[in-house]
Order: C-alpha cells, then structure tokens, then sequence
C-alpha cells in the first residue's frame, strides 16, 4: 500500500505505512491481495507475449502474495514459456518475504528468472539508476543450484539474506518522508540447471527492458494529486510498456463501510479524491505526444469495482464481537484510507471508536472494501 507523510516543522517526517505492525495486521487479516491477485489472473488472458519470455513487472511488490498469486495464474495458463519477473520494492522487510515466497516458484516452473530492484518508477525499465555513479550500483546474479524448494530455501538464506541487508539500506527523505535507497540495487535469481535456455532471457547490466503485462497495485499516496500521480508513477510505467502489453492499475475508493468507520472519528476525512476516469484522461494527455499506440480502459463499473473483506466468522457478527475482530477492523479501516500516525494516536487518547467500528460492523454484517481497477495498453503496431 501506499505510504503517507506527517511531518511537521522541526521534526522527522513519520510515515504510518512504514509500522510493520500495521502492516501486517491488514495483510493477514483481510482478503485484499487475494482478490488483486485474482482480478490480475483474469486481465492475463488479454495479454499476448513476445518471445523470448512473458516479461512481468510488480511495480509495489509488497510481500509477495500478490505475485506469487499471479505467477500460479501463470504457470497455468503458460506452463511451458519463460517468465521474466520484475519486482519493484524499497522494503527490506517485504522483499525477504517475498524471495520466501519465491522457492516454490521456481521449482513448479523452472524457466523463471526473478529480478529484485529498489530503483524508482522512472528507473526501473532501464534497470539503471540515474543519479548515482557506478561504482555505486550493487548489480548481483544468483544462481540457485539443486530442484528442490528445500535447496532453494536454504541458499535464499545462505546466499540472499546477506545481499539484500547490504543493499536494501534507505534514508528519509525531508522533503516528503518517503523512503530513498542508499545503493541502488538489483539482484537476479534464476536456477543454474536452466541457465543456457534461460540465457536470453536473464537480464544484463545496462539492458532497457519492456514488458507484457504491469501489475500496479495501490502504487501512490491517496492523497496525491492525479498529475503527480500520472507524472512520478503511471507515466514510466505506461512507457515500459512492450508491444501488445497491458499495465492494469488498482487502488481504492473509500465508498465502502471502511470509510465509515474512519468518518466516525474524522468526518471531514477525503483521501480519494482521483478516481479512475480522472486519472485516465490525465494519463492520457500526458503520453499524447510519445505514445499514441495507448488505449485506456476505465471498464464500467461492473467491471472495474470488486471488494476484499476482513476474514471475520459469521457467529462474531451476530454475537459478541471479540476485541481483536473490532482492533482488526479499524486497523485495516485507517490503514486503507492512510491515517497518519499523528491523527491516530489524538484518536486513541480518546474513548469511543472501538464501539463506532462494532456498530458500524453490525450494521454491514461485516466489514469490507471497495478497490477499483483499470488497464492502459499498448498496440502493437
């Protein structure tokens, strides 16, 4: 999910989205990147790859659920093609979790090559920073020996871990408080049986990559502006995209009981103030003049809209609502609609909101969300 800053005068920007805690309370305890996963599955059959691979990219990885998801999807539907797989991640955290969640990709579909990057949006296609010398891009290549997931897992600790400590380092940034990576970095993972067929495939220093199908999910700050938005992260995405490729975008919309549980205590609060459409058509005059082979999909509403829930038993709803399920429910409440922690702890000095997310529990049966989906993509002509 995206990340926002609370900084004040004089002080350190504090960034909720950074306290793990809360993080991984909304992961494990609401069915989001399930259903992402899911809708992602479905928006691959649009997609057509150019040989040598299907070349994907995960511009937010997180912990991995969501790709690992869609690399099942994958392997399903294309069980003898080489993936090319890019995943974009500043946090350390996430992305040893997500090379956990890798071992048995490998061993279901041998022809993978797995790309970890912490560089920005706008640097990500030419796997190449910027702004920082040579000497300073950390560029790694693992090669993984045996066929099992054991022998997988325990090089990934062995050989891995090490790498990502030394170059997954960031700093705060005092402008915005977001992340920024001390040494810009890519490590390449693939099994060293399949090296000679996966030789085009595997990525080499200074190589500009394009790609078949982006996956960006929650991508950007809610709060930002739909030509930040379009300018700092869907237009360098939408560049990376390949012939016939397809990037589909999701975020959410607050028009759910989630919000009603976060206007209980803050009735003023709009975080999502850039709807699809919206962020479309700037998407869209934007690359006018660079990409005029883009189609933008915004679907109807039938198409586009889907909910994720907090995994919560029938009998809690009807009967006494336990402390957890009620902490559960606001946690992911404020998370979603990204409280900073200078609100929330003025809120938790106060008594009150635990019975405002139970009554309004009761009366949705239950708590869920709304998160909104939409594609770009690019002919091939």
């Amino acid at each position: 999910m995206p990340r926002k800053s609370s900084a004040k005068p004089g002080k350190s920007p504090f960034r909720f989205f950074d306290n793990r805690e809360k993080y991984l309370m909304f992961v494990t305890t609401c069915s989001e990147k399930w259903q992402v996963a899911a809708r992602m599955a479905r928006e691959l059959k649009h997609v057509k790859p150019n040989p040598p691979a299907l070349r994907v990219l995960d511009a937010g990885m997180g912990d991995g659920t969501v790709l690992t998801r869609t690399m099942r999807a994958m392997h399903n539907m294309l069980p003898t093609i080489p993936f090319l797989i890019l995943g974009k991640e500043i946090s350390l955290e996430d992305v040893r979790l997500s090379i956990e969640k890798m071992v048995d990709r490998f061993h279901e579909h041998p022809h993978t090559v797995f790309v970890v990057t912490n560089l920005y949006y706008y640097e990500v296609a030419g796997l190449t920073p910027r702004n920082s010398p040579p000497a300073d891009f950390n560029w790694r290549e693992v090669e993984l020996e045996g066929s099992t997931t054991h022998e997988f897992d325990a090089q990934i600790s062995d050989q891995i871990q090490p790498i990502l400590s030394a170059g997954w380092r960031t700093r705060t940034s005092a402008k915005t408080g977001n992340p920024l990576y001390e040494k810009p970095s890519v490590v390449v993972i693939y099994r060293k049986d399949h090296r000679f067929a996966l030789d085009a495939v595997i990525p080499r220093l200074g190589d500009a990559l394009e790609f078949d199908f982006i996956m960006a999910s929650q991508p950007y700050q809610a709060r930002l502006a739909a030509e930040v938005k379009s300018r700092n992260v869907l237009r360098p995405l939408a560049r990376a995209l390949a012939p016939g490729g397809r990037m589909v975008v999701v975020q959410s919309t607050g028009r759910d009981p989630g919000m009603d549980i976060v206007r209980s205590v803050w009735p003023e609060e709009n975080p999502f103030q850039t709807p699809r459409r919206m962020l479309l058509d700037v998407l869209k005059s934007d690359m006018k003049a660079e990409r005029r082979n883009l189609r933008y999909f915004p679907y109807t509403d039938q198409r586009s809209l889907f909910r994720f829930h907090l995994h919560t038993l029938e009998s809690e709803i009807s009967s006494n609502i336990g402390t957890s399920t009620l902490l559960a429910a606001w946690n992911a409440a404020v998370y979603v609609a990204q409280i900073d922690d200078g609100k929330l702890m003025k809120a938790l000095r106060k008594s009150g909101y635990l019975e405002q997310t139970e009554k309004i529990l009761r009366a949705h049966d239950g708590l869920w969300f709304t998160n909104e989906l939409f594609a770009v993509a690019r002919g091939r002509v």
